[in-house]
């Protein structure tokens, strides 16, 4: 089923602009699959506008354009309490990137007990290799924020100039001493399924224990066309409110799903922070059940920084 998606958002300097976008919050005490709790505050809320971030430039990125694509001869394997992706892969022997492009349509950061996982078997060459053909998209930003427990959240932001849907999107950040020595790296996912057609969505991972002083370097590992089993939802009404303290803002909306839609059984709306440079420095997902066709939704959660003063707060939606 198509995916045809809306974006909304508000501009800062009374600018307004649609965007599409999905949420987590991200803080430091919380893993990345949870994100971050907002800073509560008994102080009222003050209107915010929300702006449109600027693209910097990265000259520490890398981008490749070859795409692990899923293997023949599949297993299945049921996830159990305490799983991650990573541990799945390593159990298995294979790459972290081939057990995700052979489950497409799961989040690797919301696993849950009892789900079904395909295992690609390791030992075969690569199927359908010359069937699909990896997006090249480009990674236009990599940034890290420290954390008040030494360690260090990474965001890049992966940017779809094409017009189609992308989804299976990953990207390996590897941090750098200034000896230029590589000290850690880990494979980073969006917080949606998807990116939709001119937008952007930002990979994140949290690294413990990591001095502030490091360097990103950013490299695509999987971005494929798709999208067909998302539904054409929209966003309307979205707002921000910034609290007192510039690091949290409050934000809401509505969640519409056209009459000529099937329902939903899955609805994911994404708030993304950007601070007064465009960098990403907070990210939050809100998830729902069911949604009727021409029904709505409303949605109000907060999404908190983990940088600077939040300048802007874009939104996405998935449903399927």
């Amino acid at each position: 089923m198509p995916k045809h998606d809306h974006h909304f958002s508000l501009h800062y300097n009374h600018r307004m602009r649609k965007f599409l976008l999905l949420s987590i919050l991200l803080s430091a005490c919380l893993s990345p699959s949870e994100g971050v709790p907002a800073q509560h505050t008994d102080v009222s809320l003050q209107p915010y506008l929300t702006g449109t971030p600027i693209a910097t430039s990265t000259p520490n990125v890398l981008v490749i354009v070859e795409t692990p694509l899923p293997t023949s001869t599949p297993q299945i394997y049921i996830v159990e309490s305490g799983d991650t992706i990573s541990e799945i892969a390593e159990k298995f022997k294979i790459p972290q990137t081939d057990l995700i492009a052979a489950n497409p349509d799961v989040n690797p950061n919301t696993l849950t007990i009892g789900q079904t996982l395909i295992i690609p078997d390791p030992s075969a060459p690569l199927a359908a290799a010359s069937t699909l053909t990896p997006v090249p998209v480009p990674v236009t930003q990599a940034a890290c924020h420290p954390t008040a427990d030494s360690g260090l959240w990474c965001f890049a932001l992966i940017q779809n100039n094409t017009v189609e849907i992308i989804e299976n999107i990953s990207a390996q950040i590897t941090l750098f001493d200034d000896s230029n020595h590589a000290v850690a790296s880990q494979t980073a996912f969006t917080p949606l399924d998807i990116i939709q057609p001119n937008s952007s969505l930002p990979v994140y991972v949290y690294f413990p224990n990591m001095a502030a002083n490091v360097k990103p370097q950013v490299q695509l590992l999987s971005a494929m066309p798709g999208g067909s089993a998302y539904l054409p939802v929209m966003l309307s009404n979205t707002s921000a409110q910034m609290d007192w303290s510039g690091k949290t803002a409050k934000v809401s909306g509505q969640i519409y799903l056209p009459n000529e839609s099937i329902a939903a059984t899955q609805v994911w709306v994404a708030a993304i922070a950007y601070d007064k440079n465009g960098t990403v420095v907070g990210v939050r997902r809100w998830e729902s059940g069911a949604l009727q066709s021409g029904g709505s939704l409303n949605f109000d959660f907060s999404v908190s920084s983990v940088g600077g003063d939040i300048e802007a707060v874009e939104f996405a939606v998935q449903a399927r």
